[in-house]
């Protein structure tokens, strides 16, 4: 069979991966086309166009790229057709993919949908759409199953992949140690324009820290001048206050296993951090217009997917304004020092790796799309 999948992001790409593995073990003469990353295109599937392109994060920013955006959409379009897949497979991102959901439910196509949109965040009524759209919808959060049904739209969990991949992680040799220094590890985000507004203001707690190593998880997409301009920007002496921070490429799981508490920005980064068991301060801050305007679109109690899926705070999240240094050491303090809070925050990490099961969901998300695109 032909696949034609569309991630625009770096937890897409990492969740492509996976699920592409899959295919081609369940099908052995899939023939894989995708819009996504370097993971993808390792797993076996020829690269359209690599998510750094596509990764445009917040409404302003989204604005002054509408340009691109409807290039990248023509594009698209044009290639499915040339490409005839069995299955369109679309990964998250929605403000693409649900476009092009649209027009592939008009051309014929058979769509499945992995890792649904965050519908039940801002905008449920899209949720008319996705069943007038969607053959399948697969979803990996527990409470999405229940979200659906409420609109009488059946769709089938799959569990979350990254349980998977963490626990083969887990099960690795370990690699030889970063540091001999006890280490807070940086992660601030794949895309460049969160990592220039994030990383400086996660800088400003170093010199709080002399005792620790900070190390930043690098984006594989973005250049090492990225983070070595910020670095020099914002600590142009470090003065004794524990040496200058290290960059770390391709090896962020590595680095949450060796780490003693991590700043993360929000997205999937922070589950991967709280799967791992690393105490953790979840960091958000965008363009000020496009954080006001998410405030009166956005309907949720937490930012992070921890606290969403825990129905309450179990990580600190710091947004926007409440992002500044002297919070994020106050909490930072709290996730090292305050053992009570360390001994809580360890239970709650095991519940939630409970109530994210233990399926294998990219077996099982390859299954169902191999069945749908034999569908007649």
């Amino acid at each position: 069979m032909k696949y034609y999948i569309i991630a625009g992001e770096a937890s897409g790409d990492l969740h492509g991966s996976n699920l592409i593995k899959a295919l081609h073990r369940q099908d052995t003469n899939a023939e894989i086309r995708c819009w996504g990353g370097d993971r993808m295109q390792a797993a076996g599937a020829t690269l359209v166009k690599h998510y750094r392109e596509l990764a445009f994060m917040g409404f302003v920013e989204v604005l002054t790229h509408l340009g691109e955006i409807y290039d990248n959409i023509k594009f698209c379009k044009k290639d499915i057709l040339e490409f005839k897949p069995d299955v369109l497979v679309l990964i998250d991102y929605p403000g693409f993919n649900l476009r092009i959901a649209e027009w592939a439910r008009q051309q014929g196509l058979r769509i499945a949908y992995y890792s649904s949109p965050q519908v039940w965040a801002w905008k449920e009524n899209r949720v008319k759409k996705i069943k007038r759209d969607v053959d399948k919808m697969l979803v990996i959060l527990p409470f999405e199953t229940d979200f659906y049904k409420k609109w009488d739209y059946n769709v089938t969990y799959v569990g979350h992949p990254l349980i998977e991949v963490v626990s083969h992680e887990k099960n690795e040799v370990p690699i030889k140690p970063i540091t001999d220094k006890p280490i807070i590890a940086l992660l601030p985000g794949s895309r460049s324009q969160e990592i220039k507004v994030k990383l400086p203001i996660m800088l400003q707690v170093v010199k709080y820290f002399p005792d620790y190593c900070f190390v930043i998880a690098q984006a594989s997409a973005q250049p090492d001048s990225l983070y070595n301009e910020i670095i020099a920007q914002h600590l142009p002496s470090m003065g004794g206050a524990g040496g200058r921070p290290l960059l770390v490429k391709d090896q962020t799981y590595n680095l949450l296993k060796q780490a003693k508490a991590g700043l993360v920005t929000s997205g999937t980064a922070t589950l991967e951090t709280a799967l791992f068991g690393l105490p953790e301060v979840v960091c958000y801050k965008g363009n000020p217009i496009s954080f006001w305007l998410a405030t009166k679109l956005v309907d949720v109690k937490y930012i992070s997917l921890v606290n969403l899926i825990m129905d309450k705070e179990v990580v600190r999240e710091l947004i926007q304004d409440d992002l500044n240094e002297a919070n994020l050491k106050a909490a930072l303090e709290r996730v090292l020092y305050d053992e009570a809070y360390k001994k809580e925050l360890k239970q709650d990490y095991e519940t939630l790796w409970h109530k994210l099961g233990d399926k294998n969901a990219s077996d099982l998300a390859a299954k169902e799309i191999i069945e749908l695109a034999g569908r007649k």
